[in-house]
C-alpha cells in the first residue's frame, strides 16, 4: 500500500488503536502474564482469532464513519451507528454501554438513557467512551476537539470524569497528528483539562503505578504512562497489554497515542500483516485526514 507522507500519523493513530486492541484481546480480564507477550495470538474471554479486534476498534470505526458521513460530529447519527454495532456483537460490550443500548432500543432518548444508567449504577466512569473517541482527534484540531470529545463521551457515559479522560487523550493525538511533539502535546492537554481528578492523575502520571482497570481514569493513566515512558511504538504497546487486566482497552488507547506520535511506519509489519481489516482501517484514517477541519 502506498503511503502519503503527511498521512503517516493519522494512519498510525487508527491502525495503532486496532493493533493495541487485537494484541490485548487475548489477555482481557487476566492477571499479568508470566511470559512477555510479543505477537498476535488467539484466545481471550470471547475467543478471537489472532489479529481480530474487539468492540474498542468497532466503536472507533463507527465514530470515524459517522464523522465522514455527516462531515462532522452528529450525535444522533453516531448513536445509531454505535447501536448497530452493539446489536451485531452485544457480548463484546461492557456493562455501561450494554445498559445504555438496552434502554435506547426500548425507546428511551439517548441523553436520558445515559443519565439513567449513571444513576442506577452509581456512576458511569468506565473506559468505554474513552477508547472510541480517537478518530475525533484526526478530524478536529486540538482547539476544537476537547469540547467535542466531552459531548461524544457523554452520549453514553454521563460521568464527567470519563468525558475529560477522553478529551485529554483526544487532544494529545490531535496535536501529534499535526506535528506537535509528544511532550508539548502532553503539556497542552494538561493546561486545558477542566476536571480536577483527571488533571491530578494524568497530569502527574509518573507518581502512580499503572493499574489496567475498567475505570476511565485508571485506564487512561495506564495508557498514558506506558506511552510517555516508551521510546518506540512497540515498547509502548507491549508495556500496556502485558499488564493484563483490561488489556484490550488499555492497549487500544496506548496504541492510538503511540501511533499518532511515531506514525504508521513505526508499527511492526508482523502485526499489520495479521490485523483484521487493516487496509480498511488505513483508508478510514486517510478519509478522515482528507476531510479534517483544521
Amino acid at each position: 500500500m502506498k503511503f502519503i507522507r503527511e498521512n503517516i500519523h493519522p494512519r498510525g493513530l487508527l491502525a495503532g488503536l486496532a493493533i493495541g486492541d487485537a494484541l490485548g484481546a487475548p489477555l482481557e480480564g487476566s492477571p499479568q502474564p508470566e511470559a512477555w507477550v510479543t505477537n498476535m495470538r488467539p484466545g481471550g474471554r470471547h475467543f478471537r482469532n489472532a489479529g481480530q479486534y474487539t468492540d474498542d476498534t468497532l466503536q472507533a470505526l463507527a465514530v470515524a464513519e459517522s464523522l465522514l458521513a455527516c462531515r462532522g460530529f452528529n450525535p444522533s447519527d453516531l448513536v445509531q451507528r454505535l447501536l448497530s454495532g452493539y446489536e451485531k456483537r452485544p457480548e463484546w460490550y461492557g456493562p455501561t454501554s450494554s445498559a445504555f443500548f438496552a434502554l435506547v432500543r426500548s425507546g428511551t432518548p439517548p441523553q436520558r438513557a445515559a443519565w439513567l444508567v449513571h444513576k442506577r449504577n452509581h456512576g458511569s466512569r468506565s473506559s468505554g467512551s474513552v477508547m472510541r473517541g480517537f478518530p475525533l482527534g484526526i478530524f478536529y484540531p486540538a482547539d476544537q476537539v476537547y469540547e467535542i470529545s466531552i459531548f461524544c463521551s457523554q452520549l453514553t457515559h454521563h460521568d464527567p470524569v470519563a468525558a475529560h479522560c477522553s478529551a485529554w487523550l483526544n487532544m494529545m493525538v490531535s496535536d501529534m497528528c499535526r506535528g506537535v511533539s509528544r511532550n508539548h502535546a502532553f503539556v497542552r492537554a494538561r493546561s486545558r483539562c477542566g476536571n480536577a481528578e483527571v488533571l491530578y492523575k494524568l497530569g502527574s502520571y509518573r507518581k502512580y503505578c499503572p493499574e489496567p482497570s475498567l475505570d476511565a481514569v485508571l485506564c487512561s493513566h495506564t495508557a498514558l504512562s506506558c506511552f510517555m515512558n516508551a521510546h518506540t511504538f512497540e515498547n509502548a504497546v507491549l508495556s500496556a497489554i502485558n499488564l493484563g487486566g483490561d488489556a484490550d482497552t488499555v492497549g487500544a488507547c496506548c496504541g492510538a497515542l503511540a501511533g499518532a506520535c511515531w506514525g504508521i511506519d513505526a508499527i511492526p509489519e508482523r502485526w499489520t500483516f495479521i490485523l483484521e481489516g487493516y487496509t480498511g482501517i488505513v483508508l478510514a484514517a486517510d478519509a478522515l485526514w482528507q476531510e479534517r477541519q483544521g
